[in-house]
């Protein structure tokens, strides 16, 4: 690449071409990237698929848009081969690019973004801008297929270049790997039996339940209480009657319970529904008391009675009658 006829004076240009010279000196077998001849802040490249996984022997080109205040700020990413992960023709968002500004570090390279984006391919879109959802037997399919021919864009110095890269890549790139039909990453047959068979275990019990609601299955009484981590078994009968039924979660084959139920068993020789005995009062003691005050209260009636009938006597008279007569 001819560097006289560059402006080596613009922090920009003279930034790229280092990273070029860069990529001359230390080339890497999982990517390759240069600039166009007539504006080097227009890149085309291609990546190889990530090892142990759909992508896999894939070579995927797209190309590279650098702004004019590179590195200050992120460039843009765009892919031009089918692969079940980017749109094609459609600037993909990613941190490393210029949908996210606040991630970029002008530390970081060309190199660096698409060592990243690598990474990026076989992770899970989540919704984001730009992004697909495809099969893995659709994106192994279409590993396959873009070994075939580079795409086609743009004028016929960017093809060539194209056609450039895309050979280097071939020489680098074994063949696509022959997967068997599989599960994708997130299926596990044994945790989705696991689930399923709690699941069954649940419904069993609300089922025996809603047929009895006034009724405790078996005489139990069931209590919720918080969980020790530290219990090893707690599905395991404990101590004559103690049974601790541990609640799947469903998006989680080995789930840690907020709470497990916990069933007491009452002797099967009590009486079922028996109401609770209170303590009975003393009543003997009660009326003996009663008496006592009924006693008391007539003692001082009495008392008091004769008590006026003396006080009338002496004011009416009476008791001088009474004591002449005498």
């Amino acid at each position: 690449m001819d560097e006289d006829k560059y402006n080596l004076k613009n922090p920009a240009v003279k930034r790229i071409l280092q990273e070029v010279k860069e990529m001359q000196s230390n080339p890497s077998d999982d990517f390759m990237s240069l600039p166009l001849e007539e504006n080097i802040f227009e890149w085309q490249f291609a990546i190889r698929g990530p090892r142990d996984s759909e992508f896999e022997g894939g070579i995927y080109h797209g190309r590279i848009q650098l702004p004019a205040e590179y590195p200050f700020k992120p460039p843009s990413f765009t892919l031009l081969t089918p692969n079940g992960r980017f749109e094609t023709q459609t600037k993909i968002c990613l941190s490393i690019s210029n949908h996210h500004p606040e991630h970029w570090q002008p530390s970081w390279s060309v190199r660096t973004a698409l060592v990243a984006l690598i990474a990026f391919m076989p992770t899970s879109p989540n919704g984001a801008l730009g992004s697909l959802e495809y099969t893995k037997e659709e994106r192994l399919a279409l590993a396959i297929k873009s070994r075939d021919a580079a795409p086609k864009f743009g004028n016929p110095e960017r093809q060539k270049l194209i056609d450039e890269i895309h050979e280097y890549m071939l020489s680098k790139t074994p063949h696509v790997p022959q997967h068997s039909p599989s599960l994708s990453s997130d299926e596990h047959p044994i945790e989705r039996e696991g689930e399923a068979k709690a699941h069954q275990q649940d419904s069993v019990t609300v089922d025996a339940e809603a047929e009895h609601p006034n009724q405790e299955a078996s005489d139990r009484v069931v209590e919720e209480q918080p969980v020790d981590a530290g219990i090893e078994h707690p599905n395991e009968e404990v101590g004559g009657g103690v049974v601790e039924e541990q609640p799947v979660d469903p998006g989680n084959a080995y789930p840690f319970p907020a709470y497990t139920r916990v069933v007491r068993e009452i002797p099967a020789g009590a009486p079922r529904n028996q109401p609770l005995q209170r303590p009975k009062m003393r009543v003997q003691q009660s009326a003996v008391a009663d008496r006592l005050f009924t006693w008391a209260a007539v003692g001082l009636t009495i008392a008091i009675l004769v008590l006026l009938f003396k006080r009338f006597i002496k004011s009416g008279g009476h008791g001088a009658v009474f004591m002449g007569g005498s």
